[in-house]
């Protein structure tokens, strides 16, 4: 795990200054790999890459970045991991031999800095051949030496789809003179690029952009827009104008000559979506579990590869206990679990997160978090997240990295399980109740809406603890708040508003228009799929990548920790999406094939309760310790100062919060997440 920056620039640089900027560059994302750096540039000076490393694969210094290919035609500077690298090196070591066995005699088809007498050592029956043979002088075990193998070997595009693994890749080629970027299928590693004047920008993070003096840091106001919709950014905009999040599942490529860049698309989120509902599994259901179980445990065996500690994220919920059982059940000692808990009612998992531990026998670690802790957090938020992002649960997400940290390097977790097997409650309350509400006439639903939405979360949750039989932690009233979504609308518009805070943007932003997104101007069409599975769709294209993977990613690499996640090995996404909706959710119940692959590994009754998320008492914090901290930033004077934001509808939120009327904590996080950074960045 790692972290890159690059330039191409019609200027060019001097080889002393080259070097010493893409140094000042690549160390503005140390965190990302504290254990070594590199630069390299081609003889102009036109193009220039760097690299920091956080050593896990490979510790010797065989794995320094950037890294040029045997015969020199690449340079590469790679952020991730390959799991299967060693599958990629076998398959590269079998077509070498065999090419050779083939060629004609006195022609060598082996790389470059293989000895002509390594000719006599190949046997033509290939059964024979032994690593011993290997016509491959490899200079060390890192994924990314085979990279550049197999990029001489078969091209780019072909090697990135051989590759199982999450990555963003930055390379050059010396014969075509072109810069190639790619980024995992999912999204796990992040990648930013864009033109600033003649010079063309990419890195890991924003940061590392702005070190660059071409930079222009000019606010983009469309996306802020974005921002208050949805708590993120989406792919491709950024925060800055000119800057671009490279898509997932994506090849861009960019020359001097060419400065438009091109894209291709290797992997396609939607293709999948679609080619699985269309031809489902047609097994039976115990069958479809056996198939689940075993490609869980080669994904989780896979991820478990590191020359470094490591450990999981443990919530005591379904998707983190089985990657826990299932690493558990490959290791043959304790695996280090951590977890962290809250003394507020409602939000606390720790004691589920023990349970399992415990059961499983695991070397569990918990830290309870406090208000304190959280304004710790807080004022790092702005140069961690790089550009404005307000999904709040990025605080417990720092703060258990920072605590696994302490004893491993490396951490898988269980993220992107509800994306894949229907785990959030709006699938569930869609499911429930779409078809029912359809019987009740158009002006009703929309007047029981408004009875529902004119009462405040909190309000509901104290009238539901008078109730006999009240699970504390079923957060009641924000439960009927989206469920007062439902009443109106089309699928899409109802989609659109389960997933929306501000519900009108643009007019909060001044100056700001909202642009398309997979939401809106830009939705797939995603045939053959029902709302509950467009849902799922369109949250793993926009929400998994743009927020869940943003916020592990920047949480657990702030404090130089690797964040691995066994759902999103893509033969599990695949898989997932060939399983019928009847797989996933059963009489009401989410998840239900992988709760079947769990209850193999722990009793039901450690797992059975109210999903919770993984979230702060945000709205409690606000009105308490947090408060004179928000003020500051949503202070009138300074609101109309900057420039930004209208100042009423903010201000008028920030009252009924304060009072207790509405909850308004999401939409004044949006705003408070943008003053904060916009304190940090001019």
């Amino acid at each position: 795990m790692c972290g890159l920056v690059g330039l191409l620039s019609n200027a060019g640089l001097g080889r002393e200054e080259g070097t010493a900027l893409l140094r000042r560059m690549a160390d503005t994302i140390v965190h990302r790999g504290p254990d070594d750096v590199g630069c390299w540039s081609d003889a102009n000076q036109y193009i220039g890459l760097a690299h920091r490393r956080l050593s896990v694969v490979d510790l010797s210094p065989a794995g320094h970045q950037p890294m040029e290919s045997a015969q020199s035609r690449f340079v590469i500077a790679f952020n991730g991991e390959i799991y299967n690298h060693l599958e990629i090196r076998s398959q590269l070591e079998k077509e070498s031999l065999q090419s050779a066995v083939c060629s004609p005699p006195g022609e060598s088809l082996l790389p470059a800095g293989n000895s002509p007498s390594r000719q006599s050592e190949v046997s033509s029956d290939q059964s024979s051949i032994t690593s011993s043979q290997s016509p491959y002088n490899w200079r060390g075990h890192s994924d990314t030496e085979t990279l550049l193998a197999g990029l001489e070997a078969w091209g780019i595009q072909a090697t990135i789809e051989r590759a199982i693994g999450m990555f963003a890749v930055a390379v050059w080629d010396r014969e075509t003179n072109t810069l190639t970027l790619a980024r995992d299928r999912v999204g796990e590693k992040p990648l930013y690029y864009g033109w600033q004047g003649d010079t063309f920008l990419f890195g890991s993070e924003l940061k590392a952009l702005r070190a660059h003096p071409a930079f222009q840091a000019e606010v983009d106001r469309d996306a802020l827009c974005l921002l208050l919709r949805h708590n993120y950014i989406p792919t491709p905009y950024s925060i800055y104008k000119g800057i671009a999040k490279l898509t997932p599942g994506c090849l861009l490529t960019v020359s001097l000559q060419q400065r438009e860049p091109e894209l291709v698309q290797y992997w396609s989120g939607v293709q999948v979506a679609e080619s699985g509902v269309a031809n489902a599994f047609t097994g039976s259901a115990d069958e479809a579990v056996n198939e689940l179980e075993l490609l869980l445990k080669d994904a989780v065996h896979q991820q478990m590869m590191a020359d470094v500690p490591l450990g999981a994220f443990l919530s005591g919920g379904v998707d983190s206990s089985v990657i826990v059982a299932l690493m558990q059940a490959q290791s043959v000692k304790p695996v280090k679990t951590f977890a962290i808990g809250f003394e507020e009612k409602g939000y606390n998992e720790a004691v589920y997160a023990k349970a399992v531990a415990q059961h499983l026998g695991t070397d569990h670690t918990e830290l309870y978090v406090t208000h304190e802790h959280a304004m710790e957090v807080i004022p790092h938020l702005p140069a961690l997240y790089d550009e404005p992002f307000s999904d709040s649960s990025s605080i417990p997400t720092f703060l258990v990295s920072q605590l696994a940290r302490e004893h491993v390097t490396v951490s898988l977790s269980g993220d992107a399980g509800d994306e894949l097997f229907c785990g959030y409650d709006r699938y569930r309350m869609t499911s429930k109740w779409g078809s029912r509400l359809e019987m009740i006439p158009g002006p009703l639903r929309k007047l029981m809406a408004r009875g529902i939405t004119s009462i405040s979360p909190q309000v509901w949750d104290n009238l539901a603890e008078k109730m006999p039989g009240y699970i504390r932690s079923a957060h009641i009233g924000n439960k009927l708040h989206k469920g007062a979504m439902l009443m109106n609308g089309s699928e899409d518009e109802i989609y659109h508003a389960l997933v929306s805070h501000w519900d009108d943007p643009a007019s909060v932003v001044i100056g700001g228009d909202e642009p398309a997104t997979l939401l809106t101007g830009n939705a797939p069409e995603l045939h053959g799929l029902n709302l509950i599975q467009r849902m799922m769709a369109l949250d793993m294209l926009t929400y998994l990548p743009d927020d869940i993977l943003v916020k592990v990613d920047r949480a657990a690499m702030g404090v130089s920790l690797e964040s691995r996640m066994p759902f999103l090995d893509h033969r599990l996404v695949e898989f997932a999406w060939r399983l019928p909706q009847s797989m996933k959710l059963r009489d009401g119940q989410t998840k239900w094939a992988l709760r079947q692959v769990l209850y193999r590994h722990v009793p039901k009754e450690l797992i059975e309760r109210p999903k919770m998320g993984f979230g702060i008492p945000l709205g409690d914090w606000l009105r308490g310790p947090l408060r004179d901290w928000a003020e500051s930033l949503l202070d009138e004077a300074r609101l109309q100062r900057e420039g930004f934001f209208h100042q009423a509808p903010i201000r008028e939120k920030w009252d009924e919060h304060l009072t207790g009327q509405r909850d308004w904590s999401g939409h004044l996080w949006d705003v408070l997440m943008f003053q904060a950074w916009l304190e940090e960045n001019q």
